[in-house]
């Protein structure tokens, strides 16, 4: 069946009952808030159309007995695969500061590990030519290693990656329930493509790095795609459906961020703009200020 984009009584019903909160939090998980998009009917090859979903509200989320941070396990790591260039990756210490402030937890970045073929298996993709990474082979390795107060553990790398000899490749591949995953920025570069890097390229680079950062890492804490609203958590099928998601989370999903992880939404709005705003994501940025100012009552 075609998706049919819900109407504004399902997505209130998605967020659930507000009544009895307190007003910052009304007004931060309010669906009819102008702010918020409604999600769009998708195009013949985007992700809806593609992959049907059902969509998950906040009650489904909590019923789902999802994995949250607790008193000893509440750490992010991030795991760094081969090498960040300079010259053709996200720096690890700004993804490192965007993942912290995007879910209001203490991020570590720990020392790169190297591709030796003794740990992972690789190949060349017979399309491009470049070099691949066995995406469980790496999920195997970070299961042994994950440390006793992270809440995940997560691989990043500028390397593709592939899931079983018969793919082509993967953006990442997690195993949520053992709280480790990995990702991969490679195919966000336009090099990648065989593309001019154009002015201003790693500004692009970096947004796309920090929006598979976070909407996969939005994933180890249950979160499933979303179908009510323009969202971080959209589901997307190829690289222009994946620019057009904004860098927030629609109301239902970020509801279900702050019932898991407990923090203090006008707090880390204004770390998030703070950040975002440094690194040269103006529009975004400037979305949020404009949410505190209405969070606040102004």
């Amino acid at each position: 069946m075609a998706f049919d984009p819900p109407g504004p009584d399902v997505r209130r019903a998605a967020v659930g009952e507000l009544t009895g909160l307190p007003p910052v939090l009304g007004r931060a998980f309010s669906a009819d808030a102008s702010e918020f998009e409604p999600i769009p009917k998708p195009g013949p090859h985007d992700w809806l159309a593609v992959h049907p979903e059902p969509g998950q509200t906040f009650d489904e989320f909590k019923a789902s007995d999802p994995n949250r941070p607790t008193g000893s396990r509440r750490v992010i790591y991030l795991q760094p695969l081969g090498e960040f260039a300079a010259d053709r990756s996200p720096p690890i210490e700004t993804l490192r500061e965007f993942a912290s402030a995007f879910f209001a937890l203490k991020v570590k970045a720990l020392p790169a590990v190297s591709l030796d073929a003794s740990k992972f298996t690789t190949r060349h993709n017979p399309n491009t030519g470049n070099l691949q990474i066995l995406a469980s082979d790496v999920l195997d390795f970070l299961k042994a290693r994950v440390p006793a107060d992270a809440f995940c553990l997560l691989a990043i790398t500028m390397e593709d990656l592939y899931p079983e000899t018969s793919w082509n490749f993967v953006f990442g591949q997690a195993s949520l329930r053992e709280r480790v995953g990995v990702y991969s920025f490679g195919r966000y570069d336009p090099a990648f493509y065989g593309q001019p890097r154009g002015p201003g390229y790693e500004t692009l680079l970096l947004r796309r790095s920090c929006k598979v950062l976070a909407h996969e890492t939005g994933h180890m804490f249950g979160l499933a795609h979303c179908t009510f609203f323009n969202c971080l958590m959209n589901g997307s099928n190829h690289l222009v459906e994946s620019d057009r998601r904004p860098l927030h989370l629609c109301p239902v999903c970020l509801r279900k961020l702050q019932w898991s992880i407990g923090f203090d939404v006008l707090e880390r709005y204004r770390a998030l703009e703070r950040v975002i705003r440094a690194d040269g994501f103006i529009d975004e940025a400037d979305w949020l200020t404009d949410r505190i100012r209405i969070l606040r009552g102004e």
